[in-house]
């Protein structure tokens, strides 16, 4: 399929998987936050596309930085007229006038410069934005949340554990600032559930882990954008460190589905794991990369990890297959190829 792929295939098979979701939000109007990210393009093309193929009528209005920045990057999405864009600060931005039914609180700042060098500003985007939008739901009457966490409210996972269930109550090290992200991203969860106890919000709770796919950012600090830019390059795919570590991957098209299913559910869902179960070394990750879209040439330098997490970082995703009924459809091969085709590789 790789060599005959287009983005319109990816919205198609989002529509037929959640057909059914997409239509129950039908003349939706849903406010949403870090709508201009990775996961927010997603979601806007998965909404217009249904609007153009099942008349769902789904209006959003998305808050951003900068509209200018957001229309040289995706013009149709920017130019939409069902889409109104405001620009404003996650954690103080102005209340529209308009009445919403949903709200997707996607903005955060996983910058891992940012986590190192400004913990401080990581810490308060996360909380801050999060409390500033479930104000919002609450001043709007907004009843149906989305909450994208992430899975680093884990922290570090077991080796013994080659995936971790919802249920494990471990968590980062919250003495040491490079888990600023993660338990900032706890701290945000704790403000939901009481948002939920005190004010009756409904907010589902998606915890997502690594991702590939379209909108992807290959230059900043995600080892598998950081590979598949080389390998295009045919620059020698280089890991820094022991390429111990394991992630996994899910891609985009797949993401949005659950996500969609998420905010579309009427049931108070627990928190869900959002991510591929399939574990891979960085170092065999680096391996397939390069075998794939480059030229074949990796090394490992086997420096130490000053990363955040040195371990396993995957989820178990047995909860999200139950409540939902969603299973992951994208191999991670094709993931990493359709990445690279995105981003000009011509195979």
């Amino acid at each position: 399929m790789s060599n005959n792929w287009n983005l319109q295939q990816d919205l198609q098979h989002i529509v037929d998987s959640c057909e059914r979701e997409l239509k129950e939000l039908s003349s939706a109007n849903i406010f949403i936050t870090g709508g201009t990210g990775f996961i927010g393009c997603w979601m806007l093309e998965a909404i217009r596309y249904s609007n153009l193929t099942l008349n769902t009528n789904i209006r959003a209005t998305i808050l951003t930085r900068s509209i200018v920045n957001f229309k040289s990057k995706a013009t149709h999405l920017a130019d939409y007229e069902l889409f109104n864009f405001i620009e404003g600060d996650v954690s103080s931005f102005i209340s529209p006038a308009e009445s919403y039914s949903h709200l997707i609180h996607a903005a955060t700042d996983a910058s891992a410069d940012l986590n190192e060098n400004n913990p401080l500003q990581m810490f308060n985007t996360v909380l801050q934005g999060t409390k500033r939008a479930l104000d919002f739901a609450v001043e709007k009457d907004i009843k149906n949340v989305l909450f994208l966490s992430s899975g680093a409210v884990y922290g570090q996972q077991p080796w013994e554990m080659k995936n971790v269930p919802e249920s494990w109550l471990g968590g980062p090290n919250c003495v040491d600032a490079r888990a600023t992200y993660a338990e900032a991203k706890r701290a945000a969860e704790m403000l939901c559930a009481i948002y939920m106890k005190q004010f009756g919000l409904k907010v589902s709770i998606a915890r997502i882990f690594a991702l590939l796919g379209p909108y992807l950012s290959l230059g900043i600090h995600f080892a598998a954008g950081n590979f598949i830019r080389d390998a295009m390059l045919m620059k020698k795919v280089v890991v820094n460190g022991d390429g111990l570590p394991c992630r996994s991957y899910l891609y985009a098209s797949d993401l949005t589905i659950w996500l969609f299913k998420m905010l579309a559910d009427k049931r108070h869902l627990p928190p869900l794991n959002v991510g591929s179960d399939e574990s891979i070394s960085v170092g065999e990750l680096a391996k397939k990369v390069s075998s794939l879209v480059g030229s074949g040439e990796y090394e490992i330098m086997a420096k130490p990890d000053m990363g955040w997490n040195p371990g396993i970082y995957v989820p178990n995703t047995d909860l999200a297959h139950k409540e939902l009924g969603v299973k992951r459809t994208v191999s991670l091969d094709e993931a990493i190829i359709r990445t690279a085709m995105w981003n000009g590789w011509k195979g």
